[in-house]
């Protein structure tokens, strides 16, 4: 290691204590409001929208919609509310307020609604009329009048467990929506059990219990070591809870979970306090230091973590993950730099776009290995991320997934993003791919089962296109066993869907078991 956070180090990030959720003083309303004029983007379609918009049957220009789908899929984008005060150039899509989006699925008709996630700071910069908060994640930069809130912008993921819908940002505790109306209810502890300051936007449920894991890092504070990790059983409830510090403080964005282990990668995107203070980014790329894979049983305690320690690289989202009790398999997009250009480099290197491209790899420990070490295995031959597979295979052994590309040798695509959808084949790295056209980006794309008992894989790929040169967006299904075909129909949404990363479905039986 490197790197290493020294005691006093842990101590003084402990000092940061950002938990309220109001002002110390009510924010008064303005004498005058401030002008509200954003920056003129790169791309018109990346303007902030700012609009909560209800639409009862959405259009459909292309197939027709399955009518045997009776659900919600669930989205959340990035949407700021007001102007910016700090310049963050494309790391600031990720610090903008969280809108929720819905498509409810009913007898072949599309409804949509969307949101804003009304989140502690987005209620106090509504009061003031402008924006208190500064850099992502960076609280030495916010305004006075809001020193000390929590900073949680719900914007990362949209879940559902335990009859809750939950919108979470790793940096804080989740949320819970209305389901019907996307109303927010508000920051949600879990009844007083979360210890944690923060929580994942990537739990996992184990489709054999309906448990769901998860954690938070940075769980005293932010660049704490501190990581919690938690276990709460099909009503939400938690269950287990244990503490154990990483070998340094870092970006732990996504985790691994299978039946009998769950896998906390400790990956160099590094963070130091001082660096917060400084007014610098929270997170940089360090490439002289070592990836680390902790391994813990499933509801094991956090003394017992073994540490698993391999060369420098970068990984972000997990696909998925299995084992059969001695050999843990991990499926992750893994590049040899950072995939993310808007982090600076340790030592003020250059960001090398050959080197961030991330290939769908599988890292297998074997907990057996007295050498603490894993093995890694590319699976796809094109770059990609936003990986995701059949959820009802969580923790278990899977074939099928799919993922975005962003580049495919050999083909020019007008625009930028994410401009393919790829299902792959896990087992012999075959890809069938769809493209959405020119000038169009495509989301996160998200498999829903053509029913409950279809197999493996059967069933849809839901992804949002953005037509960057028709100012719309557009709602897609795609035949998930045959995502080269082309779309099984396609829904005109007659406004702009701003940038947003995860989103999930739930059917309307789970939906009319909700509890909040």
């Amino acid at each position: 290691m490197t790197h290493m956070n020294r005691p006093q180090d842990d101590v003084k990030a402990e000092e940061l204590q950002w938990t309220r959720t109001e002002p110390a003083t009510p924010i008064p309303e303005p004498d005058v409001w401030p002008t509200v004029r954003f920056p003129e983007p790169p791309h018109p379609f990346d303007a902030p929208m700012r609009v909560e918009a209800d639409i009862a049957g959405l259009e459909c220009v292309q197939g027709e919609v399955p009518a045997h789908l009776d659900g919600t899929f669930f989205k959340v984008v990035c949407d700021r509310q007001y102007p910016k005060f700090v310049d963050e150039g494309p790391l600031g899509n990720f610090n903008d307020d969280g809108m929720a989006l819905s498509f409810r699925f009913h007898k072949g008709r599309v409804d949509y609604k969307s949101r804003y996630i009304k989140t502690p700071r987005f209620e106090a910069e509504r009061a003031a009329g402008r924006a208190l908060f500064g850099m992502y994640h960076n609280p030495f930069t916010d305004q006075p009048e809001v020193e000390g809130m929590v900073r949680g912008l719900g914007n990362t993921n949209v879940f559902y467990h335990g009859g809750k819908l939950y919108a979470a940002k790793e940096d804080s505790p989740p949320l819970i929506l209305d389901p019907d109306t996307l109303e927010t209810v508000g920051q949600y502890d879990f009844e007083g059990t979360l210890t944690s300051k923060t929580s994942t936007a990537h739990p996992k449920v184990d489709p054999k219990t309906g448990e769901m894991v998860f954690f938070g890092y940075s769980a005293k504070g932010e660049t704490t070591r501190d990581i919690a990790y938690y276990e709460a059983d099909a009503s939400g409830q938690i269950i287990h809870e244990t503490w154990f510090k990483a070998p340094y403080s870092s970006m732990v964005h996504d985790f691994a979970v299978t039946q009998n282990f769950v896998i906390f990668p400790i990956i160099p995107m590094r963070t130091e306090r001082d660096w917060l203070e400084k007014e610098e980014s929270m997170f940089k790329w360090d490439p002289e230091e070592l990836v680390y894979l902790g391994v813990l049983p499933r509801k094991g305690k956090g003394e017992n973590i073994v540490w698993y320690e391999g060369p420098n690289r970068f990984a972000s989202h997990i696909m998925g993950a299995h084992d059969d009790g001695r050999y843990i398999h991990i499926d992750t997009p893994v590049s040899e730099s950072s995939y993310f250009p808007w982090f600076p480099i340790v030592g003020n290197r250059e960001h090398d776009p050959e080197k961030s491209k991330g290939f769908l790899s599988r890292w297998t420990i074997d907990t057996r290995d007295q050498r603490r070490t894993f093995s890694e295995k590319k699976i796809s031959q094109y770059a990609a991320e936003f990986p995701r597979m059949d959820d009802r295979y969580e923790t278990l052994k899977y074939q099928w997934g799919v993922m975005g590309l962003n580049d495919l040798p050999g083909h020019n695509a007008p625009g930028g993003g994410f401009r393919w959808v790829s299902a792959v084949d896990v087992a012999t790295g075959q890809q069938k791919i769809w493209y959405p056209g020119d000038h169009a980006t495509i989301g996160e794309p998200v498999f829903v089962p053509g029913a409950d008992d279809a197999p493996e894989g059967h069933g849809y790929v839901f992804v949002i296109v953005s037509r960057r040169d028709m100012m719309h967006s557009e709602m897609v299904l795609l035949d998930a066993q045959h995502v080269d075909r082309g779309p099984v129909c396609t829904l005109k949404v007659p406004l702009r869907i701003p940038r947003g990363l995860h989103g999930n479905w739930v059917t309307s039986e789970e939906l009319a078991a909700r509890t909040d």
